[in-house]
């Protein structure tokens, strides 16, 4: 079979990152050390919130899909927390910040299951270098946002979101590309 659930997972990152990217590029005001990324997507005060919050709901969606149609073939522990994430992900773009304390609690929830899906990974997976790798991912995860949350370094969430994100995206993919080779 081609690696389509690698594609799938490809999808799933590259959508929701190239918007958001998009959108901060295209805002004359986010500034990527002061803002959290979903300020990008403020229904009321922000031009860019459309794309911004399609990226979101759109890679919420693939990404439940990839959960759905891939991962579980492989571990159904793993397809359920990704379809989780990638529902958690659609609610976070359309409960946006106008929703204030709902978009607060859908947002740690995403965050949140992007590390219980670290540490699933470093469960299911047979190479212990691997499994170190996770574990030490996720902490580098948990470390940014203890310096953001206790010291207030940044100022924004947004590099804590952005490192979370791209420490759990190598073991998501590979363990995408792992069901492809199955």
């Amino acid at each position: 079979m081609p690696r389509r659930c690698l594609g799938l997972g490809l999808a799933a990152a590259a959508v929701p990152i190239l918007l958001i990217l998009l959108a901060a590029t295209l805002s004359e005001w986010f500034d990527l050390f002061r803002n959290a990324l979903s300020d990008l997507g403020h229904a009321t005060r922000s031009a860019v919130a459309p794309l911004f919050n399609l990226g979101l709901s759109a890679g919420g969606l693939l990404l439940a899909l990839s959960g759905v149609l891939c991962a579980y073939r492989r571990s159904r522990l793993i397809g359920v927390s990704l379809a989780v994430s990638g529902f958690l992900l659609i609610l976070v773009g359309v409960f946006d910040e106008v929703y204030g304390r709902l978009h607060y609690y859908v947002s740690v929830a995403f965050f949140l299951s992007l590390a219980v899906l670290l540490v699933e990974y470093s469960v299911v997976v047979k190479c212990r270098l691997r499994r170190v790798l996770s574990l030490l991912a996720l902490a580098v995860g948990v470390l940014s946002w203890l310096l953001h949350m206790v010291y207030g370094v940044p100022r924004g969430a947004a590099v804590p979101e952005f490192v979370s994100i791209l420490v759990s995206l190598p073991f998501y993919l590979d363990f995408l590309a792992s069901v492809d080779r199955t």
